[in-house]
């Protein structure tokens, strides 16, 4: 995703203008959710997506025509039964898209543009405010809430109604974006940050592999080991953070929060249920523990004695992964990864 805000910064920092499409609303069957985005150029190019098939050639089509006009607006599109057959879905559904005209004159943009990739870079947490209450001349702005405070959009302001004070409240379990209409304004708010990290204990083969698979699918990884020969920048290039330290005592090196998932993956079943044992009192959004039936049932039969109830273990997935027959690093990798995804796509609605 960092690679299409920088797009977007590129572009207009060639002089070229262009329109970001941006899907604010959808109902029914639709490939893309709220949130998702694309760029469309000058030249008809793109980068992103809003969706694919005859949706995605029809917003093009509308962008240029926003390009040519240079004014903002947005547009409702239906996907019919047939269109939807077509790209795999059961059956049509609605697409309102809020086509945005970007020049590179405005400098009001690129200076929320580029705060937006600072907190990208940072690990930041906030969001991003479009908005639409008059089409052609919207407003941008970007709120980042400090370290260790509940996220407040405009409290401090006395903007937003206070039901719009958490993330929890105002994107459901997930993160994705949410359209706002009250009091005559109309407001598309997407989070920044707020989508939960992966936490992988263990920093062994499968390990290497399903941070290289996540990476590549928008989830940020902390790994976490006692050992540093396997836990170091080396080993995972593609980590957001790699933690060196006593397994017995995670709650000292990270913070594990509702909204995170989390990969139990040690050396040994005495490792996996020091972790798992700590993990399941902080009550993340996944738990996943690898290992054969074995392993894992010794695991189970001793915080069952630790008094964790049956339902508490269920909400584990043990084994790790899908069923897919894996056997290798990276095969497993896969299908951990398949997982969360699923689970996901579950929290933030963007199940098919």
């Amino acid at each position: 995703m960092n690679e299409f805000y920088q797009e977007v910064k590129k572009c207009l920092a060639q002089g070229k203008e262009a329109v970001l499409a941006t899907i604010i609303a959808s109902s029914g069957s639709t490939p893309r959710k709220a949130g998702s985005q694309m760029l469309v150029k000058a030249d008809g190019s793109i980068q992103g997506s809003v969706g694919g098939g005859a949706v995605e050639h029809q917003a093009i089509n509308a962008a240029l025509e926003t390009m040519g006009k240079k004014k903002s607006c947005k547009k409702e599109f239906s996907l019919t039964r047939q269109q939807a057959g077509d790209i795999g879905m059961v059956c049509g559904g609605r697409t309102t898209i809020y086509f945005q005209y970007l020049s590179p004159q405005n400098r009001e943009f690129l200076q929320v543009w580029d705060r937006l990739l600072k907190a990208l870079e940072r690990r930041e947490e906030g969001w991003l405010l479009l908005d639409i209450t008059r089409e052609e001349s919207w407003k941008m702005e970007i709120h980042i809430h400090e370290k260790g405070e509940e996220p407040d959009i405009f409290g401090k302001q006395g903007g937003l109604a206070n039901r719009f004070k958490t993330p929890e409240r105002m994107l459901g379990a997930g993160g994705q974006g949410v359209l706002w209409e009250e009091g005559g304004r109309t407001c598309f708010i997407q989070p920044i940050g707020l989508a939960g990290r992966v936490y992988i204990f263990g920093a062994g083969h499968v390990a290497k592999e399903l941070v290289l698979v996540l990476s590549h699918v928008g989830f940020s990884c902390v790994v976490m080991d006692d050992r540093e020969e396997f836990a170091n920048p080396r080993m995972f290039p593609d980590a957001e953070r790699i933690v060196v330290g006593d397994l017995e005592r995670i709650g000292d090196y990270v913070s594990i929060k509702e909204k995170d998932y989390v990969c139990i993956m040690t050396r040994g079943h005495q490792y996996d249920y020091l972790v798992q044992k700590q993990v399941m009192s902080l009550h993340p959004c996944y738990i996943g523990v690898m290992g054969s039936k074995n392993k894992i049932q010794v695991v189970w039969e001793k915080l069952m004695e630790d008094g964790f109830s049956k339902e508490e273990l269920e909400f584990c997935h043990m084994p790790i992964g899908t069923a897919i027959l894996a056997e290798t690093p990276a095969e497993i990798a896969i299908s951990i990864a398949g997982e969360l995804i699923q689970v996901r796509a579950l929290r933030t609605g963007t199940k098919r």
